[in-house]
């Protein structure tokens, strides 16, 4: 961000909410959080996103206690809508290792839930406006502060590596040591069943050890970069959609918002949003027809913020209908994938 009381440009705007709030060593010994990215790339790989870790965290854990709060209070009379939901999450994941995963194994199932919904609880917060929560942390002094956990590729690889690892320990519990080295020299080229002569062996195996280690380590490149790909990516859309809200000038182009200049007090954002609340619960109440609802919130749009902060909802609106399938479905490609490749590490070929 800009520094004193300049408002900031549009590119330090959108570097400023993609850089992630990092911990790590100064180039004088210290340790503390980076201010800038310059600062952070300084502080090498043992550098720790904090934002990034604490709302994997705080996701993991809602998801956790909600799926234990639904279990425990779970009976066989007419489930509530809550656990209706809940046990058609369960019943889909479950489906979906039975139809991929070819063999028996008491952790794939839980693995594979766990996979979809937190990846899809962090996906979720991209749909939070991009403004609400640096804006919470910065007013307690938190410089930035980066909310989706996928749109870091720390967080996307931490996850494939882990998936990584239980390929190559269920590939060695099924196939023994002998037998997963083996697969890596003797496919898919067996120079043995080929017929060719021992004096080609090792060259035949070494190129069969290349072919097979670059297709192994594709595994969790191809988890961990498609997840982080397609999320940044659409996370990069709403921080452009949310220049839009102060692109304009004037009380037509910025409502009332205008008047305050570049520092808008808090009370007047409280009071816009009570009122937006007071006539969605209105129609929620019968108080005011479908009709009436959608042009008086067009009215408080257009007095808080003019047509530039029309525009922004209404282009912020139509990206997180359409962002919602893909939310959903790099939560579903991750758990599939991992399901597929844990598979074919039980395989013998």
């Amino acid at each position: 961000m800009s520094s004193g009381s300049e408002a900031p440009t549009s590119g330090e705007y959108i570097q400023h909410h993609l850089q992630n709030l990092t911990f790590g060593q100064h180039a004088d010994g210290s340790w503390g959080i980076a201010h800038g990215a310059a600062e952070a790339a300084e502080m090498g790989f043992w550098a720790f996103h904090v934002d990034t870790l604490v709302w994997s965290l705080i996701l993991g854990f809602s998801f956790f206690f909600m799926f234990r709060s639904v279990a425990k209070k779970a009976s066989s009379g007419v489930p509530s809508h809550f656990q209706a939901i809940i046990e058609s999450i369960i019943e889909f994941v479950d489906t979906s290792v039975k139809d991929s995963f070819h063999g028996t194994s008491r952790l794939i199932a839980p693995l594979a839930l766990t996979l979809f919904v937190w990846i899809f609880f962090m996906n979720l917060m991209d749909l939070i406006p991009v403004d609400w929560l640096p804006f919470v942390a910065s007013s307690a002094g938190v410089p930035y502060q980066k909310v989706v956990p996928t749109t870091d590729v720390n967080a996307t690889m931490g996850m494939a590596i882990a998936v990584f690892v239980l390929i190559i320990f269920y590939s060695i519990r099924a196939k023994g040591m002998k037998g997963f080295m083996a697969e890596l020299v003797f496919n898919p080229l067996n120079p043995k069943q080929l017929g060719m002569p021992k004096v080609v062996w090792p060259l035949v195996m070494a190129f069969n050890f290349m072919l097979e280690i670059v297709s192994l380590l594709a595994k969790p490149v191809s988890l961990g970069l498609r997840l982080f790909g397609n999320m940044y990516a659409g996370e990069l859309i709403f921080i452009l959609i949310a220049l839009i809200f102060t692109a304009g000038s004037g009380f037509v182009g910025a409502g009332l918002s205008s008047l305050f200049g570049e520092h808008i007090p808090a009370w007047f954002w409280i009071l816009a949003t009570a009122t937006v609340f007071t006539t969605l619960w209105m129609n929620l109440k019968g108080k005011l027809s479908t009709k009436k609802t959608l042009w008086f919130l067009l009215a408080e749009l257009f007095l808080v913020g003019g047509l530039a902060f029309v525009g922004g909802q209404l282009m912020h609106f139509g990206w997180a209908v359409f962002h919602i399938l893909i939310i959903t479905l790099q939560a579903f490609i991750f758990m599939m994938l991992s399901i597929v490749y844990l598979s074919m590490a039980q395989t013998h070929h």
